[in-house]
């Protein structure tokens, strides 16, 4: 599920009035063409009253990255890996920069982009619907080009361009009510004076009210209710959304299992809100490892160890794991199961009384039956090893 926290990161008030979503991100692809998708972005944007490609070009910019931007698809990129944290602060750099205003600190502004009189170039005024202050965006940023280059416009059929008027932020050729904007026939005419102010965006006429009447708060109840289960089904049983958390992370992993260790993968898990779910463990099992599964146990196996104390769920869901990536993706490791199962027992990461009875119980919860009886058969020296184990104790104890 994904977090909501504060605009104003200096803002620690739970119940501070501008909030947006918390920004995610999924690596995507390998070596030289490893990227970071931001699948969230548009949400974020909008939160933030301003087009999408804005705070993406600016992450580009200040990570000396090239971007992409497809907004048919709603796809926004940087290539190159970073982590969630570090975008995350970029974030509030932006929204220093380019969002709140000047004077008061409040997000509510719009962009405006003005003709400056003296130096016949143009500047870009956040315009402030709280205090009415018009503060001024400094120009040397390397993203003000492109907000210059490609502002926020609405034709005259309405037909809304990138970041329209839905998106919070306006171009305007001149601002009459600003000192160095330079002024346009007509300015004596009420109907051309009002043609150059900016037009309201649809955020703003609707989205900073709140109606707090009795019937309007038990609507809002009752649909956040349903997009919360709507969300927990989604993170909890589907492997295919894209978006979940457990996805992202299991890309994440795949994409930097060689550069990380056992510690940094809990402490990614735990940034995400999940090293605690039992899922999570199943799709570390299948991202942390390949082919050459043997020799990479040792890298990973405390972290299995801590996560898998938690419950023999978590357990069993780890077994899940290996089974589909053994099973399914590596089939060619179906010979050293015992090998494998016997590794993490040592390491703590699997008690005896689990790999037993998972052993000698075939299950169709994580792959087909065929596979299930293929990957525990291979297992069968193992679980003999651990009877005759037993056995010895027996012996031994009389």
């Amino acid at each position: 599920m994904v977090g909501v926290v504060n605009i104003r990161r200096d803002v620690d008030d739970k119940f501070y009035r501008y909030r947006m979503p918390e920004l995610l991100t999924k690596i995507e692809g390998k070596g030289n063409g490893i990227k970071t998708v931001i699948p969230n972005m548009s949400d974020v944007a909008r939160a933030l009253s301003r087009p999408p490609s804005y705070p993406t070009k600016f992450f580009g910019c200040e990570l000396g990255a090239q971007t992409t931007l497809d907004e048919k698809k709603d796809r926004y990129i940087v290539n190159g890996a970073h982590q969630a944290d570090r975008l995350r602060e970029l974030l509030f750099g932006f929204i220093d920069k380019f969002v709140l205003c000047g004077a008061c600190r409040n997000p509510e502004t719009d962009l405006i982009i003005v003709k400056n009189k003296e130096t016949r170039s143009e500047d870009i005024i956040r315009e402030c619907k709280a205090c009415g202050a018009s503060t001024a965006v400094d120009m040397r940023h390397k993203l003000t080009p492109y907000i210059v280059k490609n502002p926020p416009t609405t034709n005259k059929k309405g037909k809304k361009g990138e970041g329209a008027s839905s998106n919070g932020a306006h171009a305007v050729a001149t601002n009459p009510n600003l000192p160095d904007a330079e002024g346009s026939e007509g300015d004596d005419d009420p109907s051309a004076a009002a043609e150059s102010l900016p037009v309201e965006s649809s955020l703003a006429n609707e989205g900073w009210s709140v109606d707090t009447s009795e019937d309007a708060v038990k609507a809002r109840v009752k649909d956040l209710s349903t997009k919360l289960q709507t969300t927990l089904i989604a993170d909890e049983d589907s492997d295919e959304d894209a978006n979940s958390p457990y996805s992202q992370l299991g890309q994440w992993a795949e994409a930097n299992r060689d550069e990380v260790n056992a510690v940094e993968v809990y402490k990614h898990a735990q940034e995400m809100g999940i090293e605690k779910k039992h899922k999570t463990v199943q799709v570390l099992a299948q991202a942390l490892f390949t082919k050459n599964m043997p020799s990479e146990i040792s890298k990973f196996a405390p972290l299995f160890a801590k996560m898998n104390a938690q419950s023999e769920k978590h357990q069993k869901a780890f077994l899940g794991g290996l089974e589909r990536l053994i099973g399914v993706m590596h089939p060619e490791l179906v010979p050293s199961v015992p090998k494998i199962l016997m590794q993490f027992y040592q390491a703590d990461a699997l008690e005896e009384e689990v790999i037993k009875q998972w052993g000698t119980h075939v299950s169709k919860k994580y792959v087909d039956k065929e596979t299930s009886k293929m990957v525990r058969k291979a297992s069968e020296p193992f679980l003999k090893w651990l009877d005759e184990a037993d056995d010895d104790d027996s012996e031994d104890e009389e």
